[in-house]
């Protein structure tokens, strides 16, 4: 599916703990970097098949991203965003979320990477307008 939208995947072998990753990318949404630190992790687990639960491969993709290393560091040993983390989990297991993506609204959800159709299918039904 990601050949046919054009989104580079590579072959990955080893899956590796996201969680300090995920701790890293809570920090750079507050630093309005969460789209360029996603992009890069995305890529080096993705597509170069890098160990996102390296913390020195985690403060290379904070630098690719325009963040601070020093703070991306003291981020990761302080373990600061660790309860915002804990926090999307408890939300998620509310929710009964256990996969990513997931979209939900109303009750009905869609779950996995799905072609597009699906998803404009889905919001459709539940009456989003297109936008121009």
């Amino acid at each position: 599916m990601a050949k046919e939208v054009g989104v580079p995947f590579g072959e990955r072998t080893m899956t590796y703990n996201s969680r300090l990753a995920q701790e890293l990318a809570k920090w750079a949404e507050s630093k309005g970097k969460e789209d360029a630190f996603h992009e890069a992790v995305f890529r080096a687990y993705y597509v170069e098949a890098k160990n996102i639960g390296k913390k020195e491969t985690l403060l290379e993709l904070a630098r690719c991203a325009g963040l601070d290393e020093e703070e991306a560091r003291s981020v990761l040993e302080s373990r600061s965003y660790r309860k915002a983390v804990d926090s999307d989990w408890a939300r998620c297991s509310e929710l009964d979320i256990t996969a990513v993506p997931t979209f939900q609204m109303d009750g009905d959800r869609v779950v996995g990477a799905q072609p597009y159709e699906v998803l404009e299918q889905f919001l459709r039904r539940h009456g989003v307008k297109e936008r121009k």
